[in-house]
């Protein structure tokens, strides 16, 4: 089973040091970080996705980890077990 939690922040630049700080809390459940957004020469997006695969054995963190990026405004976060 994989454990996938996709990861919206808009605007990214002003709650994206926020988010990293959380992460960085939680990076021993954390397997893969894919962070996205759109970007160009001339332009890079406000909006931003980053993309975990979480130890799927760690529910308590994960619960955890969830709640506090969901208390955020600006940002939301949401589970997928595949």
């Amino acid at each position: 089973m994989y454990t996938i939690m996709a990861i919206k922040l808009s605007p990214r630049n002003k709650i994206a040091p926020t988010v990293q700080e959380i992460l960085t809390r939680y990076g021993c459940i954390i397997k893969v970080r894919l962070g996205l957004h759109e970007a160009s020469v001339d332009a890079c997006s406000a909006s931003g996705l980053i993309l975990l695969e979480l130890l799927g054995d760690e529910k308590n963190q994960i619960i955890k980890l969830t709640e506090e990026l969901n208390s955020l405004e600006y940002v939301t976060a949401k589970l997928l077990e595949i």
